[in-house]
């Protein structure tokens, strides 16, 4: 059994120190390393957890075309100008015929270059659902532990799957603007259940008050305090089941504290308009999870989650690298002739890898 506790070489222990230092070459190699699954890269990581839980991970998505990278530039500026750090992970759809990615974030943030207290990394998707790099949660612990406050995360706002991205960050933040030729699309989408602040970006566009009053109309109709009838109703909220009921003299206590009702953001982030009420609303965010002990519960479903996630990846590469080739290829191909079926295949397989081993 591997001792998750056990002493990292020297080398390792020098890497370490010069990522919580705050080393910019440290940090892009180990990010490199992360992104590759370099060897030992889960010793380094181990190590840099208890370093982490103190920045503020804001997840950006929404549908192609909505100006997230002009809103995340912006909001990084606003941050700075704060006198906070910022780290930016920009998730970049991979090439399904070359594997690569075109990595176009860091040419759109280029505003940003020079400035010693951001950060920029470009990660591919490698696939993975949910626009989501596998790495992801990896490299924002890495940005965590290196001291930034602020993390951006910008997914490839690839629609319906970009629920993902309420599994790692604390505040989601949605952008949707006007003009794109579907008022529901954000039903379709799922924003209601991941939503904590929406933004209309690009608002100096004709129709801003037509997806104003959209956006308005499917929070009374769709979200969960609408649904809810104050009785002790069960609600979902960020992927936690709670209980809505009405607020009582202890609103220390999340089952009693009010739900967070998303604001509508109105912005222009080309000309840095609204900026500033964004951040106060996921500064109010923030505050609001704390403040109704609201957080802890939240981290936890998503630890929960993760775990669930890297534990299925696991098993699944131990069953795969337990049968031989030759199994599954005999069995691919007696599915495709009808003779035995998907199912069963499966049950046969499952019993295979039990035989050598494999829970």
């Amino acid at each position: 059994m591997t001792n998750e506790r056990s002493v990292p070489d020297p080398n390792t222990v020098e890497r370490i120190e010069q990522v919580l230092s705050g080393n910019r070459r440290a940090l892009a190699r180990l990010l490199t390393e992360i992104e590759s699954e370099s060897e030992g890269i889960e010793h380094v990581l181990a190590a840099l957890f208890s370093h982490t839980g103190r920045a503020w991970i804001i997840g950006i998505t929404g549908a192609p075309g909505t100006g997230k990278s002009t809103l995340v530039t912006a909001l990084a500026k606003a941050y700075r100008a704060a006198n906070r750090t910022v780290a930016i992970v920009a998730v970049d759809p991979t090439s399904p015929f070359t594997g690569g990615a075109i990595l176009g974030d860091r040419i759109r943030m280029r505003d940003l270059s020079g400035d010693s207290g951001v950060f920029i990394r470009s990660m591919a998707t490698r696939g993975s659902l949910g626009g989501l790099a596998r790495a992801t949660r990896d490299a924002v612990r890495a940005l965590d532990a290196a001291g930034f406050n602020i993390v951006l995360v910008e997914t490839v706002g690839a629609g319906q799957s970009e629920v993902d991205i309420a599994r790692m960050a604390n505040t989601t933040v949605v952008v949707e603007a006007p003009g794109l030729g579907d008022d529901v699309q954000a039903i379709k989408a799922g924003i209601l259940e991941i939503a904590d602040v929406l933004v209309i970006n690009k608002a100096d566009r004709p129709g801003v008050n037509t997806t104003l009053r959209a956006l308005r109309t499917m929070l009374e109709l769709g979200h969960p305090s609408s649904r809810a009838q104050l009785n002790g109703s069960q609600i979902r909220h960020h992927g936690k089941t709670m209980t809505a009921q009405t607020p009582t003299a202890h609103p220390t206590n999340h089952t009693t504290a009010p739900l967070w009702i998303p604001p509508i953001i109105q912005t222009v982030a080309s000309e840095d308009k609204g900026i500033d009420e964004l951040v106060n609303a996921i500064e109010a965010h923030r505050a609001h999870l704390h403040a109704n002990e609201i957080f802890a519960e939240i981290e936890r479903r998503q630890i929960e989650i993760e775990l669930y996630d890297r534990l299925r990846e696991s098993l699944m590469n131990q069953l795969i690298k337990s049968l031989p080739e030759e199994t599954f290829n005999d069995l691919v191909r007696r599915v495709q002739t009808r003779e035995v079926a998907p199912q069963h295949a499966v049950r046969t397989l499952l019993h295979e890898a039990s035989g050598r081993g494999v829970p």
